[in-house]
């Protein structure tokens, strides 16, 4: 049994049982077992792999839509360009990569990374050391001004409540230790949780993510106040749906998560509907979400790759193609990730969320 699992069984003995969120954050964010704060799991020898370690073509793509939506925004003389969970650094290292196109916008840029992580945070700064960055644990202590947030593959690691629809009202799911091993145990609730939808059968799951929330919330007053856009793009759906979307991975494999804590990656699928709500509740605007296919086709993936495929050598060429692919697959990833903007006021639609013609080359 390792140390986590032996505080999360301590927690539970002593307090009774635990909130799936509670389990989450502990199991992925404690500050010495923590999932996130024990090494490296990106990549090939991780446990997962993210869009800009497939292709740089991807954090390249999004470089060049903070460009331009720098345009849109007035072209300010400073941004501060804002990277949530920014992984590896690899995202961002590539998007600066081609915002060194655009000169002009690429002399504004303020670079402000969230990351909670210190060992992440290492890593970020060895991948970016040819830049000046500046760390936060959370969006309140970046400075004002306009800003562009890029967020990918951040809110599906925020944990998250899980409600069941009982007879008798809702219950929330819970760990427990049941015969001496973590187990799933739902609680019935004495008031009915806020957010939750009207009309459900009895024993449908729903989840709920209020550091998300949260997050968007605080993101929607920053841009309020000043021109700016963010930029989320992560798996999940349109809108709330029924379902236990909780799991773990290890080595490229799915794992039970209440097995081991604290070494596989927890992830829960993002309810863009409920972020999108929270956005325009609070006076923003909301473009998408759209498939991250049709998103990466309108930036222009296939042309970038076509021109990436003939610099390169006959043993690139194939994993080249294989990378893009991947990445607008209908039956993986062009479909299940989704991208959404949040915008000021009044903004123009941004780049990739204009209706276009479906473009020909890799197949979808």
């Amino acid at each position: 049994m390792n140390p986590l699992e032996t505080l999360i069984r301590e927690r539970i003995t002593a307090g009774g049982p635990m909130p799936v969120s509670e389990f989450m954050a502990l199991a992925l964010g404690h500050p010495k077992y923590g999932y996130y704060n024990k090494g490296d799991p990106f990549g090939v020898d991780g446990d997962f792999t993210t869009s800009p370690e497939i292709s740089q073509v991807f954090g390249e793509l999004i470089g060049l839509w903070a460009a331009v939506t720098w345009q849109q925004m007035g072209s300010p003389e400073k941004t501060i360009l804002i990277e949530c969970g920014p992984g590896r650094g690899t995202l961002m290292k590539d998007a600066l990569r081609a915002a060194a196109n655009v000169p002009i916008f690429a002399e504004t840029i303020d670079i402000h990374l969230v990351e909670t992580s210190e060992t992440l945070r290492a890593c970020q700064a060895k991948t970016l050391s040819a830049h000046r960055a500046t760390w936060h644990n959370t969006i309140e202590t970046i400075p004002e001004g306009p800003s562009i947030f890029i967020a990918n593959e951040f809110f599906d690691a925020l944990p998250i409540r899980q409600f069941q629809k009982e007879l008798g009202g809702w219950s929330e799911r819970c760990i427990v230790l049941f015969d001496g091993a973590l187990s799933f145990e739902s609680h019935l609730l004495t008031e009915e949780p806020f957010g939750l939808p009207r009309y459900t059968n009895v024993g449908d799951v729903y989840e709920i993510c209020p550091m998300a929330l949260t997050f968007v919330d605080q993101i929607a007053a920053r841009l309020l106040q000043q021109p700016g856009a963010a930029l989320i793009i992560d798996y999940g759906y349109e809108r709330a749906m029924p379902g236990d979307s909780l799991q773990a991975v290890r080595h490229h494999t799915f794992t039970d998560p209440l097995t081991d804590p604290g070494n596989s990656d927890l992830t829960a699928h993002v309810n863009f509907g409920a972020l999108a709500g929270i956005a325009t509740h609070a006076g923003c605007t909301v473009f998408g979400p759209v498939r991250q296919a049709t998103f990466l086709r309108a930036l222009g993936i296939l042309e970038r790759t076509q021109t990436l495929l003939g610099n390169a050598l006959p043993n690139q060429a194939g994993h080249i193609h294989a990378a893009t692919q991947r990445l607008i697959d209908p039956l993986g990833m062009g479909s299940l990730f989704k991208v959404m903007t949040i915008s000021h006021p009044g903004a123009a639609s941004p780049a990739g969320f204009e209706k276009h013609p479906e473009k020909k080359g890799l197949q979808e």
